[in-house]
């Protein structure tokens, strides 16, 4: 997704240029919507401004996992866990974290790139899970918007009217899977869900916890639109956050009904503008305990 972001009470000159997400490092294999490639700086300052390293930053909503391989890339923090329950999006990473990352690339590498071929292997029963993964990032390549829920069309125009070719790059693609199968020892996968793990992690003091759950709040319908798991219960959620004992941040759609929330709890908020893929601005919401790093 082609997004930038600037501060709008921030004096700083420098801060108020739009980040180049061109600039970012491209980990993820998935074209996700609602991916985090924008927030990569931010999350950078937030890991820096700790005290100490983290010993384990944890994503329990992964999807497309950007936040969380830039850590593992970066070495932000001692070992991430990412967390994803989508079925078909785990089997992505079990699949590239399992020890079948080369599978997957030369499987990509291998696949002559046709709508006749799309279809008819997409509309197979995989036979086993780095099948699924295979029709997954195929799926999820050559949708509209990177959409993997269900109803979601394959491209027909794409980018310069290149259609179902306008983001299938198998280079890149097996690149960035054998990259990510070289700080998997850092990285552990678990599929599941967020409210299972969260707990585990509460009484963690060098634990830091990142969460970017569908945005369902405010009568929000976009996450019932991309995901497979779409309702969430953000009460719960932010009580959660509350018993953190290390630290967290979360995204959130701009909405009255978020900032109350995080209001409730004793939260600290913060609006990011950005552009979203039609270059619309639009605003999303950060939320911690001290968001105070932001204005470092």
């Amino acid at each position: 997704m082609e997004q930038a972001l600037l501060f709008p009470n921030c004096v700083d000159e420098q801060r108020e240029k739009p980040v180049n997400v061109a600039s970012v490092p491209q980990r993820s294999p998935f074209r996700y919507p609602g991916g985090k490639t924008w927030l990569v700086p931010l999350v950078r300052r937030w890991m820096k401004s700790r005290s100490c390293l983290p010993d384990v930053f944890v994503e329990p909503f992964a999807g497309g996992g950007i936040i969380g391989l830039t850590v593992a890339f970066e070495r932000l923090a001692n070992r991430v866990v990412m967390v994803e329950l989508d079925r078909n999006v785990a089997a992505v990473w079990e699949t590239i974290l399992g020890g079948e990352a080369a599978w997957l690339a030369d499987r990509i590498l291998e696949f002559n790139l046709t709508l006749e071929g799309v279809r008819a292997e997409v509309s197979k029963t995989p036979r086993s899970r780095r099948e699924l993964a295979f029709q997954t990032l195929l799926r999820n390549r050559t949708s509209h918007g990177g959409i993997l829920a269900e109803g979601a069309g394959v491209l027909k125009n794409g980018e310069n009217g290149r259609g179902i070719h306008s983001r299938w790059y198998p280079k890149t693609l097996a690149n960035r899977i054998r990259h990510i199968e070289l700080v998997s020892s850092r990285i552990e996968f678990r599929r599941g869900d967020a409210f299972d793990v969260i707990p585990e992690y509460l009484g963690d003091d060098l634990a830091v916890v990142f969460l970017d759950p569908p945005y369902t709040a405010g009568g929000k319908r976009a996450g019932s639109r991309l995901y497979t798991h779409f309702e969430i219960d953000h009460e719960r959620l932010f009580a959660l956050c509350e018993q953190v004992s290390g630290d967290f941040l979360l995204t959130y759609d701009n909405a009255e009904e978020v900032v109350a929330l995080a209001k409730k709890h004793g939260f600290a908020t913060k609006p990011v503008r950005m552009k979203n893929t039609h270059h619309s601005e639009m605003t999303e919401l950060l939320v911690g305990r001290n968001l105070d790093w932001i204005e470092r």
